[in-house]
């Protein structure tokens, strides 16, 4: 299908509000496409100078795609984090000390960045939380040999739901593209055509609402949460038909602190926690995470949290409940 041409972000939804841009924290900062546009360099490929595709590059492709796409919806301005800064200068100020090269001097790229493009009027409420449509994007540059000749490039693509009251992403299976390689910006857009068209929006906000129906007792909160740490260590064969936790020793902690103290998901008074906000306890502490592996983790907890809800309908079919 041929897509309708539109301009640079930026130009094309000046004036318009901004995507959240909090839906992951760690060590990132939040950045304006223009900057990124303007002020950062190109990293090439060394043995023939072949140019990567950038992050502008990247983030206007998925833009463009959406806004054809969702063309009759709202759509907001994309919402971006960079973490990794690669700092240079230019052969002119070679030798020069770093606190004496003047702003022209210094060159600088972003190794990681995240994107997100909101889409509010695509909107469902569950369980008294405001669910709206978001699609983005990851690029690592670290999982690029950028010694070599030009070759495919390597990104993350995504389309799942915002929660509004806590700003978490809501990725499933389906919504996400873990490894789409390509070589030139005209191949991105392509890529996420098709990863919105085969997106059930239906099925995915169902799914999030069933987790609502089934809840976890606090002993059965620890013993799931115990599971979740003996994971990684478990024989390699054992672990390969298991749903992957792919969260760290802190990001546990801090869900165990959430499960108490969270304003929005804490637990009820007698002790339960229903599998949807479980759910949004583990985004949450997801939100800690690395660039590079926030999309795998936070498809992971859906796949987990859905794991959970059989184990709860068919007793004994889970390993984390067994």
């Amino acid at each position: 299908m041929e897509l309708v041409k539109v301009d640079p972000i930026i130009t094309s939804l000046v004036n318009k509000k901004a995507s959240d841009d909090n839906f992951i924290v760690s060590n990132t900062s939040a950045i304006e496409l223009e900057i990124i546009r303007n002020d950062c360099i190109i990293p090439n490929f060394a043995k023939d100078n072949e140019s990567t595709i950038s992050h502008a590059e990247f983030i206007d492709a998925v833009a463009e795609t959406v806004s054809h796409v969702f063309q009759k919806e709202e759509i907001l301005i994309p919402a971006v984090r960079v973490s990794h800064p690669i700092k240079g200068r230019i052969p002119e100020a070679m030798g020069k000390p770093a606190k004496e090269l003047l702003p022209y001097e210094r060159t600088l790229y972003y190794e990681r960045m995240a994107f997100a493009i909101e889409i509010p009027s695509i909107r469902e409420t569950i369980m008294g939380n405001s669910l709206s449509l978001v699609v983005g994007g990851i690029r690592s540059y670290n999982l690029e040999n950028l010694y070599s000749r030009k070759s495919l490039e390597r990104f993350k693509i995504f389309i799942g739901f915002k929660n509004f009251v806590c700003t978490n992403y809501c990725i499933s299976t389906d919504g996400f593209i873990d490894d789409l390689r390509v070589s030139k910006p005209h191949e991105l857009i392509e890529g996420v055509y098709n990863l919105a068209a085969e997106f059930n929006v239906v099925q995915q906000l169902n799914n999030l609402k069933a987790l609502g129906n089934y809840s976890l007792s606090e002993s059965q909160f620890a013993q799931v949460l115990g599971k979740m740490k003996m994971y990684p260590y478990l024989p390699k064969g054992i672990r390969s038909n298991i749903s992957p936790m792919l969260l760290g020793d802190s990001q546990l902690s801090a869900l165990v602190k959430a499960y108490y103290q969270d304003e929005n998901f804490n637990v009820a008074p007698e002790g339960d926690v229903d599998l949807f906000r479980f759910y949004n306890l583990c985004t949450g502490a997801n939100k800690s995470s690395y660039i590079d592996s926030f999309l795998n983790r936070g498809v992971s907890l859906l796949n987990l949290s859905n794991e959970l809800k059989k184990g709860l309908i068919d007793k004994g079919s889970s390993w984390y409940l067994s």
